[in-house]
This record gives C-alpha cells, structure tokens and sequence, in this order.
C-alpha cells in the first residue's frame, strides 16, 4: 500500500522503474534537454522509435552471447504468435528502420538521436533500473576518424554543459575483422587453458571478448594475462585509432586508454569507449558506445559502416546531483497571478492567455483563495515573481511585481507588454 496526498492506493509502479514527477521531474527534464541540445547542435536528426521489435533485431543485432539477450529482455508472444521484444538498447532499432526506411540510400552521413525508455530485466539498485532512459545519436555511413571525435564529443559536451567534471573517458579499439580474427585465435587458445565452468565456457565460444567483461573476480583473475586486442590492430585499424586520439587531445577532450573494455554488446568494433563517474558508486557508467562495422549487413542491410552511443539520463541525473551542479532553480516559472476579487479573475485569465502568447512562463491561483493563500500558491510555485491583482490595480492601470527571492517589488503598467519589458530586465 502507497498512501498518495491522504488518500490510499493499492497500486505501486513495478518494481525497479525510474519514475519522475515533480518537482524533482524538472531535474529530469532539464538533464535530458541538455544531452538532446549538444545533438542538436551537431546537425542530428530525430528518430522516434517503437519501444518493441521483433525479438530477432536484437538477437542478431546485440549478440546472443551478451547479458543482454541472454538474461536481460523482456520478450513475450502477441496475440499474431510473433516473439516481441520490449527495446533493451537503440542502436539495433535505429539500424532496422534506416533499412527499412532506405536512409542509407541518401546523403550520407545519416546523423540521427533517440531519446526515450529502454527495459532490461536487471536486478533493480541504485543507478540501474528495469525501465531506464537514454538519449541516443548514430553517425552511419563513412568509417571516419573525424566522425568518431564528433560523436564522442557530443557526449563530453553534453557533460560539460550540465557541469559535470567528475567524469571520465575510457577509450579503445576492437579492431576491424582482421584484427579480431588474429587476437581470436591466441584468446581462444588461452581460454582453452583456464578452469572455468561450462557455462562461462559455452559463453565463451560464442564470443571470448565477453570474458574480459564478466564482473566475477574469479573470472577477472584468470583473464589478468589474457593477450589483448590493442596488441593485435593490424597498420589500418592501429592508423585510425591513432588519429582519434590525436584529435581528441586536438578537441582537449582527456581520455583513458582501457585495453579491457568491450562494453555489453556484441555488435562494437574499432573505436569503442565509455564514460564513468567517479561519484556513483558500482554503476558508475553514464554512457558509452563505438563503431559497429557489420550491424547493418548482419540485419539484412548494406555493409554500411557506423558509430553511436547511448547515455543513461538516469545516471547523469544522480551524477549532476553528486557534484551539485544543476541550477538552484530548473524550468523556473517567470510569474505567478494572485487575482483576489470576481473582476480581477477574468482580467487576470486574458493576462495569462497574453503572457504565454508571448513565451513568458506564468500560472495562476484557480479558486477562490484570497490573498493569503494565493500567495502560498505563489510561493510553491517556484516563480521568480508574483504580481496579486484586484480591482484597485485594474482601476489604476498599476501594478507591482514581487521578486519572490527577495520580496523586492517592480512598479509596472498593467499591461502585457510592460510587464515582459519588467521581467526580461531581471532576467
């Protein structure tokens, strides 16, 4: 039972859902606005989604090996019989509908975001939810040093703008087919050696790169000396992982070279990375991604080359928090209207029909409050000012505004377009 404004309810939100209302939604709001902004700015393109596909786009497209399609998706059958599947990441829909939708066939690159909630069934904590949100770009087209910085660089932006300095980049490369296929055959010899149990074994053959990802400190242990594919980058692969990182360091983005990682997706390959949080604890990831040569032929597209990511705004939230960085007031009302007598009411209604007109942020005390709590109102709004009108301020065709902050009051007109004049000079 959850008790909601005095009243009793028997219905909870499932467990491990990442709910937002406000006040705190405003955080929320603000947080994933700023990730689509940084996108936006970088010429990217929206793409709305469905939040279910047929399952095969991700057991093709993530890998069957990973954590994700092995123990993570929430499938089920529709009442057509056909195997559903609740979208645990985006790159693999985003992939299907720029097939499907011929995208590729334009001007390349296709530069395109997502944003909205993904469903993975995890063991619910803090930072990591069965229903979670993210923001999403993808570059698809040209196998392009310069396009890996950007996307790169849209995160880092994105963080920046937000505040955020406690954060770090984890970088490395997968390599191309040849890189992999040589680093495979002494990985698979290596493993071969170990004592490890049948599943992890059985794991393995599908893909032994997932070994370097399990949390298992037994499994860590045994893989310490395992030989690494940084070792393995043939002259091309070794070429363009060189160049990213010189324009990052061009960018004055710092990174860390990780020659372990190899995130939760099978599909990634070439430059890879991922961003951590030194504030959050064990899920201390805030977003990552790579290229991912191969995806779309894998899914039945043209062998068209390209490179996202995704960026929990979940987790970006908690870490503006950590570091205290959002603003003290988020999404901020610009006025709030007291109308205190019958004719102010209506007067105060077109008021407030005239301000939004002209973008200003206002609501009102509905009811009849009175002065005392219309003010109240005014106050848990959040509104940088409160105007209260009766009929002496429509008689007189004055009014003051109050600096709800300060208490400090601003002589106006009563008409819209001084009271914008008003506003926007405090601002």
């Amino acid at each position: 039972m959850i008790r909601l404004g005095g009243n009793v309810s028997k219905f909870q939100a499932p467990k491990g859902v990442s709910e937002y209302f406000p006040p705190n939604s405003s955080q929320f709001e603000y947080v994933r606005d700023k990730l689509l902004q940084s996108a936006k700015l970088a010429g990217y393109s929206l793409i709305e989604l469905p939040v279910f596909e047929d399952t095969e786009v991700f057991t093709r497209g993530v890998g069957e090996s990973t954590d994700v399609v092995s123990k993570e998706m929430y499938t089920f059958e529709d009442r057509g019989g056909r195997s559903i599947t609740l979208r645990p990441e985006g790159t693999a829909g985003v992939m299907r509908a720029v097939i499907e939708h011929n995208l590729d066939r334009g001007q390349l690159p296709v530069k395109l975001f997502y944003t909205g909630p993904f469903f993975r069934a995890e063991r619910p904590q803090a930072g990591r939810y069965r229903q979670f949100y993210q923001v999403g770009v993808e570059a698809i087209g040209y196998n392009d040093p310069q396009i890996d910085v950007e996307v790169i660089a849209i995160a880092d932006k994105a963080f920046k703008s937000l505040g955020l300095k406690q954060y770090k980049l984890n970088l490395t490369s997968l390599g191309d087919a040849q890189s992999r296929d040589s680093h495979r055959k002494d990985l698979v010899k290596f493993i071969a050696g170990l004592k490890l149990d049948e599943a992890t074994i059985e794991r393995s053959k599908i893909n032994p790169l997932r070994l370097f990802d399990d949390k298992r400190d037994e499994v860590k242990s045994a893989m310490s000396k395992a030989p690494l594919l940084l070792d393995y980058l043939n002259s091309e692969s070794s070429q363009h992982f060189d160049e990213v990182k010189r324009l990052l360091q061009v960018l004055k983005i710092d990174y860390v070279i990780n020659p372990r990682m190899v995130r939760g997706l099978d599909y990634y390959t070439g430059t890879t990375f991922e961003f951590d949080h030194q504030l959050l604890g064990a899920q201390s990831g805030i977003g990552g991604g790579g290229r991912y040569d191969g995806l779309m032929s894998s899914l039945g597209g043209s062998d068209v080359s390209g490179i996202g990511f995704g960026l929990g705004v979940d987790r970006i939230l908690m870490a503006c928090l950590a570091e205290d960085s959002l603003p003290a007031s988020v999404n901020q009302l610009d006025l709030f209207i007291v109308p205190i007598t019958p004719q102010s009411k209506d007067f105060s209604f077109q008021l407030l029909s005239d301000l939004r007109d002209a973008g200003i942020s206002c609501d009102m005390a509905y009811g009849d409050r009175g002065l005392k709590g219309g003010m109240k109102a005014a106050d848990k709004s959040g509104a940088r000012f409160g105007l209260v009108i009766g009929d002496d301020e429509i008689s007189s065709n004055r009014c003051e505004l109050k600096l709800m902050s300060s208490g400090e009051e601003i002589s106006s007109s009563l008409t819209a377009s001084e009271i914008i004049n008003r506003l926007g000079k405090d601002k």
